[in-house]
């Protein structure tokens, strides 16, 4: 295992984490005497095996049902400095609730204290308040950390870049977990404003939502060769040195050897990565034209002051992928996922874009005329029953 300095908080961090989201029972609480053994089982093997290969980052939430309290069956086994344990909470406009929220995961974890306490979705301006107002979440967190409950503070984010900027350059944040991979390096200049911060910088899930990668289309397959897509996006995230650790979140203990393969090519990525992201561009181009892939995202509103709250930059965008790589099934789901995601995936989809007048909003992009036609044709290829986020099922 390769492991980075994690920011300022001085920890060595495997390039990869155990993220522990995939691999309970439960997305809600639940007695411990429902949990199956065939379930408890799988979980602790996933957990020996990640030791086993060097990732000693485990990584849950609050919010990820009967994860933390599966967790508390086995971590307080494992010698404590040899573990990084990080859970997350949300914020709440009552810090009480999010104070006793985070002594309820150190309960079911059955550990003296927490690595890194991450601020579980500073997403929006609500979060953002709730979180850094006097008095707020982050007060909370302070205190934790001074009765040695706490180590790290940082928070973790599905919000625009702006947004996470913000959060960023409060200066109050030891790291920050956030989403950033091949198909999506919107997020870039947030991990550089990290980086002159001094944070530990997570990516989330760019396995999932950086494709779907476990379940790659076809073209997408030839497009990456002579690596997997999954390879193919570990190595492209890792070959930046500003990110520090990759989520994995594995479901059973072989979920890591897919990303083990990465290790090997570190130091062949100049060498290994070019020619394939030069593949892809050119496939993306050939698709969708030079001058759609250079200027698409120019111009474009925000779903708030777009009418309906349509969410044209994601809809553009996945129509992209779906066009350009056949990444239609990842498209689909997260399209459907729109209405129904929160703040944690915001805006609407193009069903009724033939109701709204966008031409204000799109004055500036100079595709204005093509794009709510563009739109129409999205939601015919991409849409479809409504997704839930996983917490929600």
């Amino acid at each position: 295992m390769e492991y980075r300095r994690f920011g300022r908080t001085e920890l060595q961090m495997p390039v990869f984490s155990c993220g522990g989201m995939r691999y309970q029972y439960k997305w809600q609480d639940v007695p411990p005497s429902e949990i199956p053994e065939a379930n408890q089982g799988n979980l602790e093997a996933t957990i020996m095996r990640s030791l086993e290969v060097g990732i000693n980052h485990i990584e849950t939430a609050r919010g990820y049902g009967s994860s933390e309290m599966q967790l508390g069956k086995i971590l307080p086994k494992i010698p404590r400095k040899k573990l990084i344990f990080q859970t997350k909470v949300s914020p709440k406009p009552d810090p009480r609730e999010f104070s006793r929220q985070f002594q309820q995961s150190l309960n079911f974890v059955g550990l003296e204290y927490i690595d890194l306490l991450g601020i579980h979705g500073i997403n929006n301006e609500e979060t953002f308040y709730n979180t850094m107002r006097p008095g707020g979440c982050l007060e909370e967190a302070r205190k934790l950390q001074k009765e040695g409950k706490v180590r790290f503070i940082g928070f973790s984010t599905h919000g625009s870049t702006e947004i996470i900027t913000k959060a960023i350059n409060t200066g109050e944040f030891d790291y920050v977990n956030l989403h950033w991979y091949y198909i999506n390096q919107n997020n870039w200049s947030a991990i550089e404003a990290a980086t002159k911060q001094d944070m530990g910088v997570f990516i989330i899930s760019p396995s999932d939502k950086g494709g779907r990668l476990y379940d790659p289309p076809a073209k997408l397959v030839e497009l990456c060769k002579p690596l997997s897509p999954m390879v193919f996006n570990d190595l492209f995230c890792l070959s930046h040195p500003q990110v520090h650790t990759l989520s994995l979140g594995a479901a059973r203990p072989t979920d890591f050897d897919e990303h083990l393969k990465v290790l090997s090519l570190l130091d062949q990525a100049e060498t290994i990565l070019p020619p394939i992201i030069k593949r892809l561009e050119e496939q993306a181009i050939a698709s969708l034209g030079k001058d759609w892939m250079e200027t698409w995202q120019q111009g474009l509103p925000t779903y708030e002051v777009t009418p309906g709250n349509i969410n044209i930059p994601v809809i553009l965008w996945l129509r992209n992928l779906a066009i350009a790589y056949d990444m239609t099934e990842y498209s689909a789901a997260r399209y459907n996922l729109l209405e129904n995601g929160g703040h944690w995936f915001p805006g609407a989809t193009a069903k009724q874009v033939a109701q709204f007048d966008l031409s204000a909003c799109l004055k500036d992009s100079p595709h204005q005329d093509k794009i709510p036609s563009l739109l129409a044709q999205t939601h015919q290829m991409l849409g479809g029953n409504a997704v839930q986020r996983l917490s929600q099922s």
